[in-house]
């Protein structure tokens, strides 16, 4: 891998020996897809601060991306990866970085997850590679290749220092022309932070785009790359980049409200999300998990899973499908 000498540029081994967690697991097919081959977390802007400090004096950082994790963890979902796409923490103190390992690592080692980091404009190279590489600090970009189980993960560090809008270096993208001149066999996932796209609701964002988006196109246009991941904006969005589809995960420290009358920008403690995002063969599937307690108004338990399964694909179609259905008519006592 060109750039494999460089710390910050390294590539790590597959650290899975089995891929899709719960979802792999799966054994009966009730729809036209088979199991996901590949599930990834998708998390976003945590923005630590020394100490546990409440962000703008409001925002608890830590129990808003603990409750994430913990939301994640019990939900049965068991991801390769969490991809945390920038802005780690709020002002690269040293103290920040090492209470989000914390809280981070155990969640991680539990799911049997690799952490994948990515560098936002918040964070500081010489800090976020020290502290969370346990390597010397550098000041070069933080460049990664991941491997898991056939996916390639790039985090690709789109920060300029000491300014918040981003941009690639001429060297950046010829290492990474280089690292996508051969495929990975079940292709590649870029992580960045400032994403390549239009905010059409957020015109002040603009001025802290990604610039240069063009020489980027130029070198992914026409690879293995199935998706891009990225942050930056504190709140979801989609769209497609070079023909590439392009997810931006909401923060989970807050988020920004996007219709806030006479606002250029709306700060709300409210709206936190993370994603999951599901690899199959010809299409990824990016979904959007609210973070925080809810109130069920209907449901079906998952007691009902055996039940299901020992349908066939006829009485599934009768009980759930049809419209005057026991079920559907709410006669049966299975919700």
């Amino acid at each position: 891998m060109a750039g494999a000498a460089r710390p910050a540029r390294t590539s790590v081994a597959p650290l899975l020996g089995v891929t899709g967690g719960l979802y792999a697991e799966r054994v009966t097919q009730l729809g036209q897809y088979p199991a996901a081959t590949h599930v990834i977390a998708h998390i976003s802007d945590t923005h630590f601060l020394a100490e546990g400090a409440a962000l703008y004096g409001a925002v608890n950082t830590e129990r808003n991306l603990t409750r994430a994790l913990g939301q994640l963890e019990a939900s049965g979902i068991r991801p390769e990866a969490l991809v945390f796409t920038g802005d780690l923490a709020d002002l690269g103190e040293p103290n920040a970085y090492r209470r989000l390992r914390a809280i981070v690592e155990p969640v991680a080692e539990r799911l049997g997850a690799q952490v994948i980091w990515v560098m936002g404009n918040h964070d500081e190279r010489a800090q976020y590679s020290s502290l969370l590489f346990d390597i010397d600090e550098t000041a070069a970009p933080q460049d990664r290749v991941y491997n898991l189980g056939g996916l390639r993960v790039i985090s690709l560090d789109t920060t300029v220092p000491g300014y918040h809008h981003g941009d690639l270096t001429d060297e950046q993208l010829d290492w990474l022309a280089d690292e996508l001149a051969t495929p990975a066999p079940d292709g590649t996932l870029i992580a960045v932070h400032h994403p390549p796209v239009p905010t059409p609701l957020l015109w002040a964002m603009e001025m802290l785009e990604l610039r240069g988006q063009n020489r980027l196109a130029e070198v992914i246009r026409g690879t293995d790359v199935r998706g891009i991941l990225a942050g930056h904006l504190h709140y979801s969005t989609h769209a497609a980049f070079a023909g590439i589809p392009v997810s931006v995960a909401a923060a989970t420290c807050y988020t920004l409200d996007l219709t806030a009358p006479g606002r250029l920008l709306s700060g709300v403690d409210s709206g936190q999300a993370f994603n999951i995002v599901h690899l199959y063969e010809e299409t990824v599937v990016h979904s959007i998990v609210p973070v925080g307690e809810t109130v069920e108004i209907t449901g079906v338990s998952a007691d009902n899973k055996s039940r299901i399964e020992a349908m066939t694909f006829e009485q599934r179609q009768e009980m759930f499908s049809n419209k005057r259905s026991a079920f559907n008519l709410g006669e049966t006592d299975e919700k």
